[in-house]
């Protein structure tokens, strides 16, 4: 059973970075297609960028597009999230999530580091 915890969450102000991970245990996650999702207080959780399985693709929410990039290195089981240019308004929990290629559901989860962005 794959088991995904992230870490790297944090204060920080706005204007600066932070990197998440997430790394797999329990299992490769190298033929997974991977993803970070966030949830802020009082909102429901909204996907925030995904990577394939080689790497070749990538997709990020309009709001992150040109701040985050993800990426990933299956040789250590882990997938990264380098977040720039933070505003207050990415402040919530992050969520490292994996699905096999192919599946549509996402079915492996992470229990999620607080990023909080203070103005």
């Amino acid at each position: 059973q794959v088991q995904l915890v992230e870490s790297g969450g944090g204060l920080v102000q706005a204007g600066g970075s932070l990197r998440l991970s997430c790394a797999a245990s329990g299992g490769t996650v190298s033929n997974f297609d991977m993803a970070w999702f966030r949830q802020a207080p009082g909102k429901e959780r909204e996907f925030v960028a995904a990577i394939s399985w080689s790497a070749v693709r990538t997709n990020y929410a309009d709001f992150v597009k040109g701040r985050f990039t993800i990426s990933r290195d299956n040789a250590k089981n882990t997938v990264y999230l380098q977040m720039n240019s933070l505003k207050p308004e990415d402040t919530a929990v992050y969520y490292c999530a994996g699905r096999m290629t192919g599946l549509t559901v996402y079915r492996y989860w992470g229990q999620g580091t607080q990023v909080t962005v203070s103005s």
